[in-house]
């Protein structure tokens, strides 16, 4: 009788092992959590809940340990018993400090944006400026008072304003393509830094959601769903400056929510021609959920901006005492824009580990910039002025379809499958020569772009013991137009291209604390319509063939390191240069990188954290020393700590170091690095908040851009090349008070 009772317990067992382990993870007051990790200690399967909570681990068996995690929550751990095979389990996670502790080394991908996760919970974003700092090797720097959006730095390109890479803010693209003042132009002036959730991103062409820009890598931003309290802040400044927040609840009813956020910035900066600067931002964002089935998000968004500029300064009107670091040579510059968002964002949870997610946008943006960068070399008597306008409609839509619980044969995998589009219509695409920004002397390029990018892409995840394999295909089909309205007759040229984007990402992770990667892909340089047609359709879309391999440890439960070592090999870039209207080919490029960081935290309230990367990028089609690619970054490092709790004193240090670096291609002209340095220090009482920012805590002298540039001025006889450049901010000392409540 014992050896039948043995069989049949086996049998009972077999039935029950490896099955699928099904459940909701939800907070303390029943709401669901999206994205926490689930993690079996046993096998090493992982999984993610969806947007509505749920989640789906296959190959579960009873006796596995099971963890549960997710970053401001106590992680907890779970032993699998038979009933929680049979049917779906209900978490609750209680929220808790943010700590390292909290993160588990999934075998996913982009698997280093949880560590950044925990850099933005310990030391949120101040401002606007800072939100695309927060990930590791990317450095940024503005050149005309904060009214353009910041110039990028990562992996040895000079991404100018986003041309290389993709930014997204809850899936709604933020490149502009074909802007009137470069291909790519990414304003995220638009986002209020206090509703920032998380910063996902990723280097490198590996990612099949990701197509067009997204060749050096992607950032992705994700906003606050709802609000755990309303806030109100001030800020006030040296240089005229002055902040108002607000972001409040104002419905939270059964399945609803909604809540409001508004910003003002006002400031005169610490140029001697004042700013006039003024950004205004308001969003709204609704939520409606069913428990278990489905997530509706709905989010409008207005921003305004207008400013003056004191533009980029020649460095030898400073060395002959013509100006200060802080003065102009042409104070007229400057200019105004402004975008309306309106984003739909659903969830669906389809059961059995399956879910659907679509994504629609409608924005309307329109730019007008004025400046002068060469000052008197083509106009000796009014100046070269030039004013870059356009008025834009952007629309597109995404739809996604999971599926965590795929078989085929005895395999189990996962898999996921997405369609979608985007389209811009861009009228009056302009570059004029100017005076004053008054009167109108020449138009240089006027015109009119369309362009259609539809898009599709499958890729899979296949685990082998503690390996994970993920093939990946992305296609991408353009359609270009550009009308010339300079033509005397209808000019209307047109060109399309598809491009084939294979990716295969290897994840070896043999314990919760490990992880080893080799990322392989191919991508493509974004081109600019105008580049296109310029060029005939020859070579529109150049691929881009990226590897990396690299490593996340964890060797104790508060201290992470990575490291990777990367290359990236481009075919050819045309680049349209929006300043002068032209079609610069800079031939095929070479890019090699070593990246390391370390994050660590030695008790609750300390946590320390620092970045370094190197870079070699040449151009492999020029002569040994004129191969330089100008202003690639060749080493950086950032890094910093934050110590303290919410109540009583909290504060924290941040450093960034970049290193010299060529500014033309024989490496003759230099711009200067700089080491800089920020420190907050706050204080907590009840629901109130006093702090103090500092940036450029000991007022390092330093040049933010710099560029270089042939410019002539108005009382020298022959042009001069050498480095123009922004001052960066001297000492900057703001006080805040922020009320929750």
């Amino acid at each position: 009788m014992k050896y039948f009772m043995a069989v049949c317990s086996l049998l009972v067992m077999g039935a029950i092992a490896a099955q699928d382990y099904k459940g909701q993870l939800v907070t303390a007051d029943g709401s669901p959590l999206e994205d926490a990790g689930i993690f079996n200690k046993t096998n090493g399967q992982h999984s993610h809940t969806d947007g509505t909570g749920h989640f789906v681990l296959d190959r579960t068996s009873v006796n596995d340990t099971i963890y549960f995690s997710r970053l401001g929550y106590a992680t907890q751990t779970k032993v699998v018993h038979p009933e929680d095979l049979q049917q779906p389990v209900r978490i609750v996670l209680n929220e808790n400090s943010i700590s390292l502790d909290q993160v588990v080394l999934v075998s996913e991908v982009n698997a280093l944006s949880r560590l950044v996760d925990v850099d933005v919970k310990t030391n949120p974003v101040k401002s606007s400026q800072e939100i695309l700092r927060k990930v590791p090797g990317l450095i940024i720097g503005q050149h005309a008072g904060g009214g353009k959006a910041e110039q990028i730095f990562l992996r040895g390109f000079d991404v100018d304003h986003g041309t290389d890479v993709a930014i997204n803010v809850d899936g709604m693209p933020v490149n502009m393509v074909s802007h009137a003042h470069g291909q790519g132009y990414a304003d995220l002036h638009f986002v209020i830094p206090e509703t920032i959730e998380n910063v996902n991103f990723g280097k490198g062409p590996y990612y099949m959601e990701q197509g067009d820009f997204n060749t050096a890598g992607y950032v992705d931003l994700r906003l606050r769903k709802s609000l755990q309290n309303s806030m109100v802040s001030t800020e006030v400044g040296q240089f005229d400056t002055r902040r108002f927040l607000g972001m409040f609840n104002v419905l939270e009813q059964g399945n609803s929510s909604a809540y409001l956020a508004s910003e003002l910035y006002l400031t005169n900066g610490p140029v001697e021609s004042p700013q006039n600067f003024n950004r205004l931002n308001i969003l709204g964002r609704y939520r409606y959920a069913l428990p278990g089935d489905q997530e509706l998000l709905l989010t409008a968004s207005h921003f305004q901006s207008k400013w003056d500029a004191s533009g980029q300064i020649p460095q030898r009107a400073v060395d002959q005492g013509l100006i200060s670091r802080f003065g102009s040579i042409d104070d007229t510059e400057g200019g105004q824009t402004s975008r309306s968002n309106f984003v739909v964002n659903h969830n669906k949870n389809l059961n059995d580990g399956k879910s659907l997610n679509t994504m629609a946008f409608l924005s309307h943006y329109d730019f007008e910039l004025y400046s002068n960068f060469t000052f008197f070399l083509d106009d000796p008597v009014n100046g070269d002025q030039i004013k870059q306008y356009e008025d834009r409609m952007m629309l597109g839509a995404r739809t996604v379809f999971k599926n965590n619980t795929a078989q085929l044969g005895s395999t189990n995998f996962k898999y996921q499958a997405g369609i979608g589009f985007r389209y811009d219509n861009v009228d009056d695409n302009e570059l004029s020569h100017t005076l004053n920004r008054q009167e109108l002397l020449e138009r240089l390029a006027y015109g009119d772009v369309d362009e259609v990018n539809t898009y599709a892409f499958a890729g899979a995840a296949f685990k082998s013991g503690k390996f994970t394999f993920e093939p990946a295909l992305r296609l991408d089909y353009f359609k270009f137009d550009y009308v010339n309205k300079l033509s005397e007759l209808y000019d209307n040229r047109s060109e399309e291209k598809v491009a084939f984007s294979p990716k295969f990402n290897t994840i070896f992770s043999p314990t919760a604390n490990t992880q080893f990667f080799l990322k392989t892909g191919m991508g493509f340089h974004s081109n600019d319509a105008r580049v296109v047609v310029a060029n005939e359709g020859e070579d529109i879309l150049p691929t881009a063939y990226g590897v990396d391999l690299g490593t996340i440890l964890k060797p104790v439960d508060r201290l992470v390191l990575n490291a990777t070592v990367w290359s990236l090999f481009l075919d050819q870039e045309f680049v349209y240069v929006g300043d002068a209207g032209v079609v610069e080919p800079s031939g095929k490029t070479r890019r090699l990188g070593l990246e390391v960081g370390a994050r660590y935290q030695p008790f609750e309230g300390l946590y320390l954290y620092t970045d370094a990367n190197y870079t070699h990028a040449r151009s492999t089609e020029e002569a040994n020393g004129e191969d330089y690619i100008p202003l690639a970054p060749d080493f950086t490092v950032v890094g910093g700590f934050t110590a303290g709790t919410d109540q009583g004193f909290s504060g924290g240090l941040n450093y960034r170091y970049v290193d010299d670096r060529p500014a033309n291609e024989d490496n003759s002209i230099v711009a200067e690095g700089y080491f800089v340095t920020d420190a907050t220090l706050n204080y907590g009482l009840n629901n109130w908040t006093f702090s103090v920012i500092v940036e450029n805590l000991f007022d390092t002298e330093w040049n933010e851009t710099q560029f270089a540039t042939e410019s002539r001025l108005f009382s020298e006889p022959n042009p001069v090349e050498e480095i123009h450049f922004t001052p960066g901010m001297p000492f900057y000392l703001r006080g805040k008070v922020s009320l929750t409540f």
